[in-house]
C-alpha cells in the first residue's frame, strides 16, 4: 500500500525475540516538513478531493508527509476556508482502507487511541486484543491524554466501558493500567527486582495454580526498567524464561494481556513487529492492526519496529504487506 510505504522510508538489519538495546534519539518514520504551509496544503487537498475520482497520490503526498502536529495545522486551515471539516470531505471522498488510514493520521494520537478502545467494545463482543494493545503499551501521560480525550468524545468513563465488556482478571489487569500511575522511574532497585522474581515464580510455575494477583501487582506497577531486572532474575530461577512460563500457565485474553506487559519490558518495538507479522499471517490481512500500529508508533519508534521485523523474519515489512495486500 503506496500510504504505508510514504509513512517508513528507512529500515536495517541481525531472528526471535532479544532485549531492546538502549539508545535515545527520534525513531519516528514521519518528520515535520520544514517547507510546510498549512494554506498551501489545505488548498492542495482541496483540489484533490474535488478531483474527479480524487487525486489519491496528492492526498498521500500531503497527509503522510507531515508530522501529526502539522496536519492539525492543515485541518483547521481546510475548516477556515473551506467551512467544512476536512475529515468528513475526505471520508465522502475515499473509501475503505485507504479511507481508514487517511483519517486514522488525522487525528491526535489521543483521538486516535479513544477512537480504537471505543471500536473495540462497540456492539457485540469485544475485541480485547486493542484494549490490551494500547493500555499495555502506552506511558502514564499517554493513558491520562487517552482518558480525557475519550470522555470528551464520547461523553463516556473509559474505565466504566471497560468494567462493563470485560470481566475476572483481565479487567482487573486493564482498570490498574488506566489508573496511570504506573512507574516510570529508569533507576532499578535490584534487591526487589530479586524479591519480586522469587514472587512471581513462586506464583505461577513452582505451585498449582496460578495466583494471578501477585502477577498483575508486579506487571502493571513496576517500571519497564525494573521489570526488565525482575525478568533476569526470574531466569535464573525458572528453567524457561517468565514468557514461555506464562503460556504454559494462563490462556487466552489475559495471558496476552500479560505478555504484553512482558514483551513491552523487554523490546516493545520487537513486541510491535511481532504483532504486525501476526497481521498478515494465515488467510485474510488485518488492515485494523497494521493501520493502528504503522499510525500510531510513526512518530515514535517505527524506525526501530521496522528493524526488528527484519531481524526476527527475514524480510523487510515493507515486502510482507505489498505480499499480503496482494493476497487479500
Amino acid at each position: 500500500m503506496s500510504f504505508f510505504k510514504q509513512l517508513f522510508e528507512q529500515q536495517n538489519n541481525d531472528n526471535g525475540f532479544k532485549p531492546a538495546p538502549s539508545v535515545t534519539g527520534y525513531f519516528g518514520t514521519v518528520k515535520p516538513d520544514p517547507n510546510f504551509n498549512a494554506q498551501n496544503d489545505a488548498a492542495k487537498l482541496k483540489k484533490a478531493i474535488e478531483t474527479k475520482g480524487v487525486d489519491e497520490a496528492t492526498i498521500v503526498e500531503v497527509i503522510a508527509k507531515r508530522s501529526n502536529a502539522q496536519r492539525q495545522q492543515i485541518k483547521a486551515a481546510y475548516q477556515q476556508s473551506a467551512g467544512k471539516a476536512l475529515a468528513a470531505d475526505l471520508k465522502k471522498a475515499l473509501k475503505s482502507d485507504f479511507e481508514e488510514v487517511v483519517l486514522a493520521l488525522l487525528m491526535t494520537p489521543p483521538e486516535y487511541d479513544a477512537f480504537e478502545m471505543k471500536r473495540a467494545m462497540k456492539g457485540i463482543g469485544t475485541n480485547e486484543a486493542v484494549l490490551n494493545e494500547i493500555l499495555g503499551t502506552r506511558s502514564n501521560k499517554e493513558i491520562t491524554a487517552l482518558k480525557n480525550t475519550y470522555k470528551e468524545v464520547y461523553g463516556e468513563l473509559l474505565e466504566e466501558n471497560i468494567k462493563s465488556d470485560v470481566k475476572g482478571d483481565l479487567e482487573t489487569t486493564l482498570l490498574t493500567l488506566c489508573k496511570a500511575t504506573r512507574s516510570e522511574d529508569s533507576n532499578i532497585d535490584d534487591a526487589a527486582a530479586k524479591s519480586e522474581a522469587k514472587a512471581l515464580f513462586e506464583a505461577g510455575e513452582n505451585r498449582i495454580g496460578t495466583v494471578c494477583s501477585v502477577l498483575i501487582d508486579i506487571l502493571t506497577n513496576r517500571s519497564e526498567a525494573q521489570l526488565y531486572k525482575i525478568f533476569q532474575y526470574y531466569g535464573q530461577l525458572s528453567k524457561d524464561s517468565l514468557a514461555k512460563d506464562l503460556e504454559g500457565e494462563l490462556h487466552g485474553s489475559f495471558e496476552d494481556c500479560l505478555m504484553t506487559l512482558v514483551k513491552g519490558a523487554l523490546n516493545k518495538p520487537a513486541y510491535f513487529a511481532e504483532r504486525l507479522h501476526l497481521a498478515m499471517k494465515g488467510l485474510g490481512t488485518n488492515t485494523d492492526t497494521l493501520t493502528r500500529i504503522i499510525v500510531s508508533r510513526s512518530e515514535i519508534d517505527l524506525l526501530k519496529i521496522l528493524q526488528e521485523y527484519k531481524r526476527m523474519y527475514g524480510k523487510s515489512l515493507q515486502e510482507d504487506i505489498l505480499v499480503s495486500m496482494c493476497n487479500s
